[in-house]
């Protein structure tokens, strides 16, 4: 009995001081979170306004905290030890503390299943999708078995913006809705680690980032991102610069509409689309200036580099579509009141255009409905997706179709119905092409022969009752597919049959908006979701 008790006095205070000072990495990581949002006024609202008790549990943990450590033995090695005897590997109050408080400092970043082998940077510029052939994929294995290696995430922030991986960088771009504003910031992130880098959320000292919907383009050199700025409801948005060695702005260019296009890059020239603000239910154009005119129905620009300013602008209805570049012509979509494909001089200014007799348009060629996916090149053949539905809205009889042109001519060489529009961009590898279709189905076709019929190898519902919004990254053996509710599907290229699925949400959810095309490079995937950040997954074998 004398024993019992002695061993209850030895464990009264050690067993009250551990629960307590178990639970202090819980408080620190509240009080850090919430000090955090201190220092950003917008998201302190945002919190008070949708979750009001945090602040009160925040000041609760505060008090917590405050009493707690002014109970706590301040541990000074000077003072005079107990008497008592302490049992064999117990910890002393002062232990607790210090462990509890180094568990809350620690990072835990999961450790890679896999070491990457990322691929040396290009010498070429690097834009949406890695470039025309749109295939997502810059090189290295194609991970199966997925296990995700780290996340990059912000409260409220959504990628709608597809990453580009460039050596062993990776840029992505956010977008945060505070209706009826919206905010963005441009990232810059270690590929390895997911460690940031950089992070751009202002235009200058007083102007915030609206949201990103367009994807970054990187220069040949590596040292200039270029991305288009607004959402589709938006006016005065910008051409955006940034260095990519500081992480600062460059240059801007203003746009009185929003560019959603991802711009396209070759050697100093950057060319872009700004698209169209309609009316949601006539999807006719208009103008914040005088409705009446009508005439913001869009353009694209060009613009150098090194110096920020514009070259040529030439109207084209919405071309919300990104760009393709190849050997001085760009090739860009048209949507809603426009419904073709354009292809235009790069790089002349109009007065040498106009000396040399020649137009900016080369030829335009129509397709059956609006055009507003990314144009993709194959060889010598200009391939385009379109359709009667767009992101958000399912046309009462969807249609769409995959268009094959003559890139000198304009020619339709072949027309591929589908069974509703192809919104994003069609990623093409080895002659075959993967191109997602807005009822959910991925089919992959075979182009074939110049001339030739394209032939459907496959077609398959990427998972049942969700829709494909974005592009597929295509690696040759595998597709990587993302659907609206945010399930990564990983395919058999060869077969189309699904062989595993990932959801890359989180807390709240889906919002049915997963519109962020995966890229693969090194053996790794990297992805964007609207709830659950900016992820990389490697390989779990």
């Amino acid at each position: 009995m004398a024993d019992l008790l002695l061993i209850a006095d030895l464990a009264v205070v050690p067993v009250f001081v551990n629960t307590g000072a178990a639970l202090l990495p819980a408080l620190i990581a509240g009080l850090t979170g919430f000090v955090t949002i201190l220092f950003k006024p917008r998201q302190l609202i945002r919190v008070c306004r949708e979750k009001p008790l945090r602040p009160l549990i925040a000041g609760v943990v505060v008090i917590a905290i405050w009493l707690l450590l002014r109970w706590m033995p301040a541990g000074d090695s000077a003072a005079p030890q107990s008497a008592a005897p302490v049992a064999a590997g117990m910890m002393t109050p002062d232990d607790w503390v210090r462990l509890a408080r180094e568990l809350a400092s620690a990072d835990r970043v999961e450790p890679p299943p896999v070491a990457a082998t990322m691929p040396a940077s290009s010498d070429e510029a690097l834009y949406f999708r890695g470039g025309n052939a749109r295939s997502g994929y810059l090189g290295g294995p194609s991970p199966v078995k997925l296990r995700k290696v780290w996340t990059y995430a912000e409260e409220y922030a959504m990628f709608w913006s597809t990453p580009l991986v460039r050596g062993d960088r990776v840029y992505a771009a956010i977008c945060t809705l505070d209706s009826p504003d919206s905010y963005g910031s441009i990232l810059c992130l270690n590929a390895i680690t997911g460690k940031i880098i950089w992070k751009v959320e202002m235009k200058d000292a007083t102007r915030d980032f609206g949201g990103f919907f367009s994807s970054p383009a990187v220069t040949a050199d590596g040292k200039s991102l270029v991305i288009g700025q607004g959402l589709h409801p938006d006016y005065d948005s910008e051409l955006v610069c940034i260095d990519t060695v500081t992480g600062t702005v460059k240059w801007l260019i203003d746009c009185p509409l929003h560019i959603e296009s991802s711009p396209a890059i070759a050697g100093d020239i950057v060319v872009v689309g700004a698209g169209a603000v309609e009316d949601p239910k006539t999807h006719a154009p208009k103008s914040h200036s005088d409705p009446k005119k009508n005439k913001n129905a869009g353009y694209v620009f060009a613009a150098r580099i090194s110096t920020g300013k514009i070259i040529w602008k030439h109207a084209v209805n919405d071309p919300e579509s990104s760009p393709a570049v190849a050997d001085g012509v760009v090739y860009i979509g048209s949507g809603f009141n426009g419904s073709a494909v354009t292809a235009l001089r790069l790089s002349e200014t109009g007065e040498q255009l106009k000396s040399a007799k020649l137009n900016r348009e080369i030829w335009k060629t129509p397709t059956p409905f609006p055009a507003t996916g990314a144009i993709t090149l194959a060889g010598d053949t200009v391939l385009v997706g379109c359709g009667n539905g767009d992101y958000v809205f399912q046309a009462p009889n969807p249609a769409g179709a995959v268009m094959a042109l003559d890139r000198k001519t304009g020619k339709v060489r072949w027309k591929q119905t589908m069974s509703d529009g192809v919104l994003g961009p069609i990623a093409v590898l080895d002659k075959t092409a993967i191109v997602p279709v807005r009822s959910g189905e991925v089919a992959a076709l075979d182009l074939g022969a110049k001339g030739a019929e394209a032939r459907i190898l496959w077609t398959t519902a990427a998972r049942k009752g969700s829709r494909v919004l974005a592009g597929a990254a295509y690696t040759g053996s595998h597709a990587y597919v993302v659907t609206h509710d945010g399930y990564l599907i990983v395919m058999d290229a060869k077969t189309g049959k699904a062989l595993e699925e990932i959801y890359v949400n989180a807390e709240p959810g889906e919002m049915g908006m997963s519109i962020a095309s995966p890229m693969v490079v090194g053996g790794r995937v990297y992805v964007g979701s609207e709830t659950g950040g900016l992820r990389c997954y490697g390989d779990g074998n």
